[in-house]
């Protein structure tokens, strides 16, 4: 659980705005206090080489103070005009990319420093002596030119970063990088007992119903701690999943038989699920697909109309899906060596997967032959690999996937007969759907 929270704490922190920033800054405070000292008692220690007279150095400083403190409105200006192009254009949900991007949390932090630093070193130049303090004087200047180079490297990148193909790479990469962890890694969770059938919970007797305490959406969790959290041979069923939204008060875990001290199962229980007010990558595979879909909406929508960006988003969408595909999800249902079984019946498979991420793209792709055939091509190569005879026979759940899929090839193909195509253009998508 230490290691949930921490890994909590390190996503806040890494879209937050402010903490790279408060420790530049308070770097940038320790270092002109220190420089200052070392000016003061080792007066010319560089004055051979750089030579600045209090006049010239109080001028300097105070120009590059002020330019930086607007140089960063200016930035703050361009970050909220990034945000609105991608939230308007693209998904509210990808806002999260551009919170996280460090270069431009450094640009920020670099500027407030060269601030401050500048500031402080004003206080401490003495227009009476003959010689500024050298390396304070010096060392602003260099945090100046740092800061000039940072913005233009901070141009090139938010100028790239609007591309729509950069920010479905990025989406896919994370996606991609949780779906290789799989069925178990150090972000999904280790496995926790042996796949067993799930037992017969009727015959169990009354349980107890563990609430949610917060609302919000379960962005982690660890069948490890849910496990240990309940009396050797019980059964503990998780009523949610890894991007669900919980209501407070509504059941979150239900444990059979009741311990024998609940209120301090109910505490470990309810520990062992992080929930949050947004949907992060921790370990939701589910949200990378969600993020693509809403992308591929954007762009079906009458408002934008730009197919071009729809048939990427299906690329993509298969790209990340084929491994998905491959890999085994974690069981729902296992029993480790004190005889405790974990059930975790809203788990999603495969063919949950496959359900989210093209029905509704499927819905309005209907009404344009460029997107549908990709969109089939794609369904298509999704099923052959499923099908495929090195994979051996079919299991259940891969049953369920190639009926999943052959939903969704269907229900694109009834689309596309019932939308406005020509003779050909249907042609081509029914001869796609027979293979």
């Amino acid at each position: 659980m230490r290691r949930l929270r921490s890994r909590a704490l390190r996503d806040r922190l890494a879209e937050s705005l402010l903490f790279i920033p408060a420790l530049m800054l308070a770097a940038s405070v320790a270092l002109a206090l220190l420089l200052g000292h070392i000016d003061a008692h080792h007066v010319g220690m560089l004055s051979e080489w750089v030579t600045f007279t209090p006049d010239v150095a109080v001028t300097l400083l105070g120009i590059i103070a002020g330019a930086m403190i607007t140089t960063a409105g200016v930035v703050f200006s361009l970050l909220v005009v990034s945000l609105q192009l991608a939230s308007g254009q693209f998904s509210p949900r990808v806002l999260r990319g551009f919170w996280r991007d460090r270069p431009g949390q450094v640009l920020v932090g670099l500027l407030l420093s060269t601030f401050a630093f500048c500031v402080l070193a004003l206080a401490r130049v003495d227009t009476a002596a003959t010689v500024a303090p050298t390396l304070t004087v010096g060392f602003a200047l260099l945090l100046t030119i740092a800061s000039v180079l940072t913005i233009v490297v901070y141009l090139d990148r938010i100028s790239r970063q609007q591309y729509v193909g950069r920010i479905m790479e990025r989406v896919a990469r994370e996606t991609t990088s949780l779906i290789a962890e799989l069925p178990y890694g150090p972000h999904i969770g280790v496995q926790v007992g042996r796949p067993v059938d799930p037992p017969d919970l009727t015959a169990l007797g009354p349980g107890l119903a563990i609430p949610a305490i917060h609302d919000g959406w379960v962005q982690q969790l660890s069948r490890r701690a849910l496990i240990a959290a309940a009396p050797p041979g019980s059964v503990v069923r998780l009523e949610t999943r890894v991007g669900a939204y919980l209501v407070a008060g509504t059941p979150m875990v239900t444990i059979w038989p009741v311990p024998a001290d609940p209120r301090v199962s109910a505490r470990l229980l309810c520990d062992a699920v992080i929930v949050g007010v947004a949907r992060t990558m921790q370990q939701d595979i589910d949200f990378g697909l969600r993020q693509l879909s809403d992308i591929g909406l954007r762009a079906l929508s009458p408002a934008v109309n730009d197919p071009t960006t729809a048939i990427e988003v299906i690329l993509r969408m298969a790209s990340v899906l084929r491994p998905l595909m491959l890999a085994e999800t974690p069981a729902r249902a296992v029993r480790d060596e004190q005889d405790r079984t974990l059930l975790t019946p809203y788990e999603l498979g495969h063919a949950d997967y496959v359900e989210h991420a093209f029905h509704q793209l499927r819905v309005f792709a209907s009404a344009h032959p460029s997107v549908v055939v990709p969109m089939l091509r794609s369904l298509r190569m999704l099923r052959t690999a499923c099908t495929a005879p090195d994979r051996g026979p079919l299991t259940p759940d891969r049953a369920a996937t190639v009926a999943a899929l052959d939903q969704q090839i269907a229900l694109t193909i009834a689309g596309a007969r019932h939308a406005v195509m020509l003779p050909e253009e249907l042609a081509a998508i029914e001869a796609i759907a027979a293979g």
